[in-house]
């Protein structure tokens, strides 16, 4: 495994989540390829059909339909009865999910640290658009944490304080890590009946006891349930060792960030190629898995710019736009 990261952590929500990067996201808002019903009034157009001021299509009349709803003109034109469709205004819930394993806290540039700047970049986006936002953290220092749904600007500054607070309770050792695992936290934050909407997890899906079951608490289940994206962060060094700093060649000692334990082992080009295989073939699997569950998967290197990957990665996905 990489060596632990020696970035500085960000300390305040400007390093975190820059003004300028925060102006471009207000163009920017959540999508979702389902179908769900909202609490609150949102900004965004949702795909329900309801009741306002905004038309949108046509249906045959029905036995029981309001009539307050029929298309008169149109009757005068085809002798047919139609009812006009209104699009509805709604909220989406986001829900955003951060691995804070041992795992994560390394790489460079930094894992962790990565995919807080990702998530409060999309908590702000959320939240500029009236969107309700919540957060929920694993394996830290205390276990599971979380940020209750909030909704509006007012909410950013909470959020990055959260984020802040989650960064320090990160565990900066093997053990450290407390709470449920990986399915357990999943099925604590279903547990928590925070209401459907789009989730985005992120993660580099490197666990010990495996991926499936929890993710499996995810899926579509086509009865409304998450519209789920996994965001699969890695770092280039774990991709390919030689970009990593260092000495990678010859007899090294590893050490498992997560167990703590070691391993003593000569390294070869041979076994760099082998690696690498396996690294592809991991996260070709990953990707397979979450397709076959209706959820949606990207791998995210840790150099890349933020703003890149919510404007193209997540705008190709469909999560924003």
């Amino acid at each position: 495994m990489i060596a632990g990261s020696t970035q500085p952590r960000p300390r305040t929500r400007d390093e975190l989540i820059s003004p300028e990067l925060s102006s471009r996201l207000d163009r920017l808002d959540v999508r979702s390829r389902k179908v769900f019903q909202g609490a609150l009034p949102g900004e965004r157009r949702s795909k329900r059909r309801g009741r306002s001021v905004e038309f949108d299509d046509y249906r045959t009349y029905v036995a029981g339909d309001d009539l307050r709803h029929i298309d008169w003109n149109v009757y005068a034109r085809l002798d047919r009865l139609f009812i006009k469709l209104f699009r509805e205004e709604e909220d989406l819930a986001l829900h955003i999910l951060i691995d804070c394993s041992a795992s994560m806290d390394a790489g460079n540039p930094s894992k962790l640290i990565f995919a807080h700047r990702l998530a409060m970049a999309l908590g702000y986006l959320g939240l500029a658009s009236q969107n309700r936002v919540s957060v929920m953290s694993f394996a830290t220092r205390e276990g599971v944490r979380t940020l209750a749904p909030m909704r509006g600007r007012r909410g950013v500054q909470p959020m990055a304080r959260f984020l802040l607070d989650n960064l320090d309770l990160a565990p900066d050792g093997p053990g450290q890590s407390k709470g449920e695992d990986f399915a357990g936290a999943m099925r604590k934050f279903a547990a928590a009946r925070v209401g459907k909407g789009v989730v985005v997890l992120l993660s580099d899906f490197l666990i010990q006891e495996g991926y499936k079951a929890g993710l499996g608490l995810l899926a579509d289940t086509g009865r409304g349930g998450y519209d789920t994206t996994c965001l699969q962060i890695l770092s280039p060094g774990e991709l390919d060792p030689a970009l990593e700093d260092g000495r990678v060649m010859g007899d090294l000692h590893l050490t498992d960030n997560e167990t703590g334990q070691g391993a003593e082992v000569t390294v070869s080009q041979e076994l760099i190629e082998s690696y690498k295989r396996s690294v592809r073939s991991y996260c070709e699997e990953l990707a397979h898995f979450c397709r076959s569950r209706k959820m949606r998967h990207s791998l995210a290197l840790t150099d890349t710019p933020i703003e890149e990957i919510v404007t193209g990665s997540l705008r190709r996905l469909g999560v924003v736009g």
